[in-house]
């Protein structure tokens, strides 16, 4: 009997290694996968951007998949996405808003807002964990959010000769709106999504 379940262990280690291996070969491969993936989206949120004139950032869906890549890839992985976006821009490829392109994208007004952008996807999935409630992904979807305005107003008033009050008059308080429905659909992503991508 004993020789019996023995025996019968040593027959399924080898396959239980086996079949961990490759699962954990396959989650690799699928934590690279929707890293590339989050960069690529995030281009084609800067795509779809509208400029409001009277000030020099324009309204883009950037945020919106930054903000999902820390909450469905957690803070590492999304934080690498929007890193390698950033590193496409930088080298030229054309993923900034507009079609924009290059190092002087990321020096100009609106470079704070896209240097944020790995930090805000790193407090999003930071904060927010593993956590299947409401309080820790709404909380990182916030902080995520202020990571953004904060960073931007701030390279803005740097760069230009604005004034603190004039600097939120142009460069947070148009984007509150959808600065909020943004999170709240970010939310509901991540709570349908989150247990199928992670």
């Amino acid at each position: 009997m004993f020789e019996s379940k023995t025996s019968g262990i040593a027959a399924t280690r080898p396959w239980t290694l086996e079949a961990a291996h490759v699962l954990s070969r396959s989650h690799r491969v699928g934590i690279v996968v929707w890293t590339v993936a989050f960069s690529l989206l995030t281009a084609a949120g800067a795509y779809l951007a509208v400029p409001l004139g009277f000030t020099p950032v324009p309204i883009t869906l950037q945020t919106l998949f930054v903000l999902l890549s820390g909450g469905l890839l957690g803070p590492v992985a999304g934080a690498a996405s929007q890193l390698l976006y950033l590193a496409l821009g930088v080298s030229g490829v054309p993923v900034f808003a507009f079609g924009g392109g290059g190092l002087p994208w990321v020096l100009g007004p609106t470079g704070g807002y896209l240097l944020a952008f790995p930090l805000a996807s790193a407090l999003v999935g930071w904060i927010s964990g593993d956590s299947r409630g409401l309080f820790r992904p709404a909380a990182g979807l916030v902080a995520g959010t202020i990571a953004v305005f904060w960073f931007g107003g701030s390279w803005l008033l740097a760069t230009t000769d604005g004034t603190p009050r004039e600097i939120f008059a142009v460069a947070v308080a148009p984007f509150l709106t959808g600065a909020v429905l943004k999170a709240a659909i970010a939310l509901v992503v991540m709570r349908g999504l989150r247990r199928h991508v992670r």
